[in-house]
This record gives structure tokens, C-alpha cells and sequence, in this order.
């Protein structure tokens, strides 16, 4: 073994590589423009060149380090691109955007202006965040997973067990279906596998990192471009390929296999490709752990640019995943791995988006043509027994596909100092659902608000198809020699089916935003806007069938039963009026600070005509969010505090702070605010990462997080329904009146890198929650069992009576400390 040992140390010294790589393009951000001239340093480094005229660089012969790389041009603001890793495995291409500078202004004012701090926007000056690909990477806990990264960034909570095992994504008490996703443009309507249809979530994400150039979060200031959100607008920007050389990397770890690869596609390089696969391995790891689930899926990913011309560049990108949730046998029978088994639905789902971008230059902007499709296959089903699968004995039982074609025109211009966009969108959506659900109406409450008797629901959407439309128009411009920045956005959104769609009024948008440069380091900022969302497809397409009448009764040997009736189609648009104020303080280009207080009112929330409740607490879960009949009445309100703290690499240290301290309300029928399902009301993240001498790196992540309200069992109902449907019923009288204990956990992960000849190999460990903290979710209703497992408890003794009359009716904690260690390693080539 130590023979072997010595050999391996001494290949890795022999074949080791002195040297990196590292390319680029850089761009105007106003007109997307090649800049030439820039002035591209290392620091640390004497090694430096300038930008040709198409703002193409490259660098070699580069130490086998990590760099901050300064961009600097006459007429520009300089900016630093921050943790940069040259190995010998893969050349770094970087496409850098500089902001053109005000000339007027003293030179203090051009260097230490908000501009610097690379995330806001003249449009979205505050409320924004942005994570570089090496942030997201070397994130402790997040196992390379964008979803879960997203959750250290303030005012991003992971609903009420913190996101432990799901990427639920709550910004600022908001529900998890508020938030909208663009890559390169492009919307991703599904973000990760096992999507909650209806909302968003699931235990894994699907972009691949290795795509990812940086992720923008905008919390409040949206740039009226972006349609259907009401909490957060996330942009994902992704790399281009390496126009110089064919490369890759692979990644194998405890729970998935990746492979990326990227090169041109031409002699020239104006041709470029990423591609990527990926397998899962987490059913394997499940069955080590003796978890009866069994997650399986694959997915992938590619892009190809081309540069027809010095002033069109055509993009081609797709996303796309198989999942399928099934279960396995297990070891040893438990309370709660059974419970398990009866309370989760089999799952298969299928998804994928495709975009085509077309970028135009005009003499002083740019005009973005973008055509897409997603698609998302669902099929769910459970069964009384999910063990035996009798086909008799089925709860629930739901098949639904949504499509949507996409095409979004918008000019972006400058002239005179006024930076405007406008532009106008168009969607053809097609929707299908066939849904057979068991309903919990065995025992009625007074409390609760129903809508028919019917014990179960059964029918074909008739809804098919429907058309959606949108236009925008922004305009934004400084003031007082460029200390006064102002931003006015105005937006209307339409669609065919609903009652008031096709009245533009109903959704007209404004949204206005201000920054003040109060001196060199400090800048005040504030926006206040309205926002839309269209009800999910589950809504808009949710169908009854009338009551059988006496002359269908009479002659139903001749006649087919009454067709299914859409009965949502008075839903109205969601709205939600944000107004935002901060501080920013930036001691300097690598140091950030944010404060901001900020307030959220909901009107036309969607209330469940089934229990009452608002739908803006639903979403947590892998069944489907709103397949049923709802009154858009309900009201809402979100409000707090959020500091933001951000160091970027700047010798060998980087880190995050966040802390946001929010209340999240919403009404049911009555209209009075009560805590939602988000109220968490506390939410900390530290994250921290160093670097030490030859190339280990440490990160270590910490998060606590407030106690979620949560709803007690309806005891009466939960007795009589759980054989039929295998969980608890809560009680929605009583809704949200409990409240989970607090809880903190942290995450490490360590990283050793070896250069090899033309190959780096990362060698990695990252360990969630090592401490082996305690998260403890909502209790579980069941019943309780023979000592063996063998069966259900009675009290006379007898076999367990359909309706539970004689069990034993019992709840156990969910309070187990979970700690998932994964190693592996990455090579890259």
C-alpha cells in the first residue's frame, strides 16, 4: 500500500504541469459591443494583455493559482473578476460585460460608485444578489447543486425544515411557486427533479454547475421584462464554450456520475458547444441507508453558439431530465419507514426546455429574439398499500402534461443618457390532466368550507390549449451629475381563457426605483412596483362533473354523462405591491454591505373552496399544487429586515453573512392574516471559505433558521381516512396555531486539487450537518403497530376495520439528525 502511495505521489510530481490558460471576450453592457484596448492584469502576476479589436484575450505560460483579474478601459469603470482557479485541466473563457463610466464625475466618485458592486442594476439597484460559478462550486453542503447554493443568499429560506432534503425556494415569506427562472434568457419553468407541479421544489436540482457563469437574484425591482413573478427573478448565465480547445470534466461521487465537455465546432472558433449528461446514484445510497425510497433520474444539458456575423450571434441551448421515485425493499421494518411507504406517491416525471436565442446589434443597443418550448410530463400515482400495488385499492391516481411555445422580441436602446427597453411576448400553452383522487370528506367539520360531498374527484381537463400575452416598456437614465439614478418600469400581461384576460388594465404593472449616491462608499436606494402572476396550469385547467340529473338517470343506456366544466375561469391575475428601502456600503471592490427593509400586500390570493385555505401555504410536498376549485379573494402580507454582508477573494479568505428577520401572513375565506406555512421569522447563513498553500481549500457553512408554523390533526377525520389515504388529515380550523422549535446545522467541505500533464484531478469531501444537529419537521399522524411491524395495533384485538374504528391512533417526532457524507472527485481534461 505505502509502495503504491509513494508511486502515485511521484507520478503526480513527474507529469505535473507548470503552467495555465485562461481566454475571454469582453463586451459593452449597454450595447453588447466587442471593447478593444481593455487592459486585462493578474494580481500577483506580471503577466497582463490587452483586448484586440473583436475584445478577444488569451493568456499562457500562467502559475497554477488562484487569480482576481482586473479589466480596465478608457471610458469604462474597471471591474474584477474575483477567484478565478487557472489548472492545468481546462483554460478559463470568461465573457466580461464593462459598464461604461460617467466622464463628469470626479475620478472617487467613478471608481467607488454603487457600479462596482457587480450585481445592481440602474433598473434593480437593490435587492439583488449574484454568486459567481466558483462560489456555487466550492459551496460546503451544497454538492454542487444551484438550488441549494441559492439558499445562502439573504431573504432565501427552504421551507420548514430549511431545505434539507428539498430546494423549495421561500424569498422573503413568499410561496415557493413566486419565483421565475431564466437561463440565458430562456424561462426553465422546472428547476429541479420531482418538481411540485403547481409550485417548484424537489430533492435535486437540475442545472449542471459546470454550465453556470454567475446566478442573479432580484428580490424585489424586477425589470419589467420578466412576466409571472412575485417573489424573486433568478437569471442564470451560462458559459460559452471554449473557442480555442476541445475539453471537459468528469465528476463522480457517492450519489451522482457528470460528464461535460465543450470546443469549438469550427476552425475559426465562431462555432461553440457545452454539453452535458448526468446519472444518479442517490437510489443507491438510499438503499444503504435503508431509506424505502428510491430517487433514479438522469438528465441533460447543452449549448451551442455561433457568431454569424460582427454583429449577430445565434444561440441554441436545452435542458432537459428523466425522473422516476419508486420504492425498495427494506432491511428492517420501522414506524416510520412504513409510514413512509402509504404516505408518498410514486412518481415519473419527464421534462425538458429548448430555446433559441437570435442577439442583434443596433448602432447604440441590441435587439433580442428568443423562440422556446418546455414541456413536463406528469404521472403520480398511490396506493392504499404501496407495497402490494393492489390496482382495486388506488388513492390516487394522475397523469397531466403541460407545453408552452414561446416567443419574446426585446429592443434595448441608448440615446442621450436614457437607457430604454421595450418589447412585446407571445405563448401558445397546451395542457392535459387526468386526475382520480380520493378525497378526505369521510368526516365532516363544521370549520371547514366544502364544496360538494363527493368522496372522490374524477375527470378529463377540457381546458386543451390557451394563449398568453405580454409588453413592457423601462426607461432609465441619472441624474445630479449621475448621483441620482431613476427607473421607471411599466408592464401588462393578457391570456385567452380567464373571465378578465384580454383586459390589459387589469394587469398593468408600474414599477419605479431610485438610487442616491450619499458619498464615495454609501448609496441609498428604494423601488416600489406591482407585480402579476397567472394561476398555475393546475388551476386554470381543474374541471367538475355536474351531478347526474334525473333525466340522464332515466336514460343513460342512450345518453354519455355530462361532460367535465371548467370551473376556475373567473380566477383572477395574484398581485403583490413590493416597497423596498436600503443602504449599500462599499468599502471597496472586494467588501459589500446591504441593509434593506421591505413590505409585500397580496390581493387575489387563491383560497381551496375544499378546507378553506389559502394556496400561499401549500407547495412543501411532492403531490400537486392546485388541482382543484379555488376563489381568488384572498389577501396576504410579508414584511421585514435583511443585512447582507459579502467578501470576495481577495488573498485567501471569502464569505457570506445573511440574516433577514420577516413575518409572512396570508387569509383564508374569513380574511383575517394568520402565520403562513413560511413564517420562519428568523433566517441566518455564514458561509466561508479559505485557501490554504497547496491547493487544499476548506469551507464551512452555518444556518439557523426559526421554528415553521404548522397545522394539529383533525383526529376524527385522520382516524377514519388513513388506511384509505396513508397520512393524517389536518385540521384547518386550527391552521398554522403550532409551531416547530428552531434549528441550525452546518456543512463542510474540503477540497484538494492535483495538476497533472493537461489533467487537474479534485479530490473532495462534503459533509451536511457534521455536527449531527437535530432538524425536526411536523410530526406524523399513523397508527400504531405490533411490535414486530407486522401489522396495525386494535383495541379489541381483531384485524384493523377499514374505517380505523378499532386502531390505536399514534404521532412520532420527525426529529432525527441526518448527516449525509459525499466523496468523490472530479478530473478535468
Amino acid at each position: 500500500m505505502k509502495q503504491t502511495l509513494v508511486l502515485l505521489l511521484f507520478s503526480f510530481s513527474v507529469f505535473a504541469q507548470n503552467s495555465g490558460r485562461i481566454s475571454g471576450k469582453i463586451v459593452d453592457q449597454l450595447t453588447q459591443k466587442p471593447i478593444s484596448g481593455v487592459s486585462v492584469t493578474l494580481d500577483g502576476s506580471t503577466k497582463g494583455v490587452n483586448a484586440d479589436e473583436k475584445g478577444a484575450f488569451r493568456l499562457t505560460g500562467l502559475a497554477l493559482k488562484t487569480y482576481n483579474i482586473s479589466f480596465s478601459a478608457v471610458g469604462y469603470e474597471k471591474y474584477t473578476a474575483f477567484n478565478v482557479i487557472i489548472n492545468a485541466g481546462n483554460e478559463i473563457y470568461l465573457n466580461i460585460e464593462l459598464l461604461p463610466s460617467n466622464q463628469q464625475l470626479t475620478e472617487v466618485v467613478v471608481t467607488q460608485n454603487r457600479r462596482t458592486a457587480k450585481a445592481a442594476t440602474l433598473e434593480s439597484p437593490l435587492s439583488v444578489q449574484r454568486l459567481t460559478s466558483e462560489e456555487i462550486k466550492s459551496n460546503p453542503g451544497g454538492n454542487f447543486d444551484v438550488s441549494k447554493v441559492i439558499q445562502t443568499l439573504p431573504g432565501v429560506g427552504g421551507g420548514p425544515q430549511g431545505g434539507g432534503f428539498r430546494n423549495d425556494i421561500i424569498i422573503r415569506g413568499g410561496g415557493p411557486n413566486e419565483n421565475v427562472y431564466y437561463l440565458d434568457g430562456i424561462e426553465i419553468p422546472v428547476l429541479n427533479h420531482f418538481q411540485t407541479q403547481g409550485s417548484s421544489g424537489g430533492p435535486q436540482g437540475i442545472l449542471n454547475v459546470s454550465f453556470i457563469e454567475d446566478v442573479k437574484l432580484s428580490s424585489s425591482a424586477f425589470d419589467a421584462r420578466y412576466d409571472n413573478a412575485l417573489s424573486s427573478v433568478f437569471q442564470f448565465k451560462q458559459r460559452t464554450g471554449n473557442p480555442n480547445k476541445f475539453q471537459g470534466n468528469a465528476r463522480l461521487s457517492a450519489t451522482e456520475f457528470a460528464l461535460t465537455t465543450e470546443g469549438p465546432l469550427s476552425k475559426s472558433g465562431k462555432t461553440t458547444f457545452l454539453a452535458s449528461v448526468r446519472r444518479s446514484y442517490l437510489q443507491f445510497l438510499f438503499q444503504a441507508l435503508d431509506i424505502p425510497i428510491r430517487p433514479n433520474f438522469w438528465d441533460g444539458q447543452f449549448k451551442i453558439t455561433k457568431q454569424i456575423n460582427s454583429t449577430t450571434t445565434l444561440s441554441l441551448m436545452g435542458l432537459g431530465a428523466i425522473d422516476e421515485f419508486s420504492f425498495g425493499t427494506l432491511k428492517e421494518s420501522t414506524p416510520e419507514k412504513l409510514y413512509i411507504y402509504n404516505s408518498n406517491p410514486l412518481i415519473n416525471q419527464w421534462n425538458y426546455t429548448v430555446g433559441l436565442s437570435l442577439k442583434k446589434l443596433l448602432d447604440n443597443g441590441y435587439v433580442n429574439i428568443a423562440l422556446s418550448r418546455n414541456a413536463f410530463d406528469n404521472n403520480i400515482k398511490r396506493y392504499e398499500d404501496n407495497i402490494k400495488k393492489d390496482p382495486t385499492e388506488v388513492n390516487f391516481d394522475y397523469l397531466s402534461r403541460e407545453t408552452e411555445n414561446k416567443l419574446r422580441v426585446d429592443v434595448n436602446k441608448n440615446t442621450n443618457g436614457w437607457k430604454i427597453n421595450y418589447g412585446l411576448s407571445a405563448q401558445f400553452v397546451e395542457y392535459a390532466n387526468s386526475t382520480y383522487q380520493v378525497l378526505n370528506n369521510a368526516a365532516s367539520n363544521p370549520a371547514i368550507r366544502l364544496s360538494s360531498p363527493i368522496a372522490t374527484i374524477s375527470y378529463f381537463s377540457p381546458l386543451n390549449s390557451l394563449w398568453k400575452y405580454g409588453a413592457f416598456a423601462q426607461v432609465s437614465r441619472t441624474f445630479l451629475d449621475a448621483k441620482l439614478g431613476l427607473s421607471a418600469g411599466l408592464r401588462t400581461d393578457m391570456n385567452s381563457f380567464t373571465t378578465t384576460g384580454l383586459d390589459p388594465l387589469e394587469t398593468l404593472s408600474p414599477r419605479i426605483s431610485a438610487s442616491y449616491v450619499l458619498s464615495d462608499k454609501w448609496t441609498a436606494n428604494a423601488s416600489v412596483g406591482r407585480y402579476f402572476k397567472l394561476a398555475p396550469y393546475t388551476i386554470l385547467g381543474y374541471a367538475t362533473r355536474p351531478p347526474l340529473n334525473t333525466s340522464y338517470l332515466s336514460n343513460s343506456f342512450f345518453a354519455l354523462p355530462p361532460s367535465p366544466v371548467l370551473v376556475n375561469q373567473d380566477a383572477k391575475y395574484q398581485q403583490s405591491d413590493h416597497y423596498v428601502a436600503g443602504l449599500e456600503y462599499l468599502q471597496d471592490e472586494s467588501l459589500r454591505f446591504t441593509l434593506e427593509g421591505f413590505v409585500k400586500d397580496y390581493a387575489n390570493v387563491p383560497i381551496s373552496n375544499r378546507n378553506g385555505i389559502s394556496l400561499a401555504n401549500l407547495g412543501g410536498d411532492f403531490n400537486i399544487l392546485g388541482n382543484e376549485d379555488v376563489t381568488t379573494t384572498g389577501k396576504g402580507r410579508a414584511y421585514g429586515l435583511e443585512f447582507f454582508a459579502q467578501k470576495k477573494l481577495t488573498d485567501k479568505f471569502f464569505g457570506i453573512l445573511s440574516y433577514t428577520y420577516y413575518r409572512s401572513m396570508f387569509s383564508g375565506f374569513d380574511g383575517n392574516l394568520i402565520a403562513s406555512s413560511w413564517d420562519n421569522r428568523h433566517l441566518l447563513s455564514v458561509t466561508w471559505g479559505y485557501k490554504f498553500p497547496r491547493n487544499w481549500e476548506l469551507g464551512l457553512r452555518f444556518r439557523y433558521q426559526g421554528g415553521a408554523p404548522y397545522s394539529p390533526y383533525d383526529d376524527v377525520t385522520s382516524k377514519a381516512t388513513y388506511l384509505t389515504l396513508g397520512q393524517g388529515t389536518f385540521d384547518y380550523s386550527r391552521l398554522n396555531s403550532q409551531r416547530l422549535p428552531s434549528f441550525h446545522s452546518s456543512d463542510v467541505r474540503i477540497d484538494k486539487k492535483y495538476n497533472l500533464k493537461k489533467t487537474t484531478i479534485d479530490l473532495f469531501i462534503d459533509v451536511t450537518n457534521w455536527y449531527t444537529a437535530v432538524i425536526q419537521g411536523v410530526p406524523t399522524y399513523t397508527f400504531k403497530r405490533l411490535e414486530d411491524n407486522s401489522a396495525f395495533a386494535t383495541t379489541n384485538g381483531l384485524p384493523i376495520a377499514k374505517d380505523g374504528s378499532n386502531a390505536i391512533p399514534t404521532q412520532f417526532l420527525n426529529d432525527r439528525a441526518q448527516v449525509t457524507p459525499t466523496i468523490g472527485f472530479i478530473v478535468e481534461f
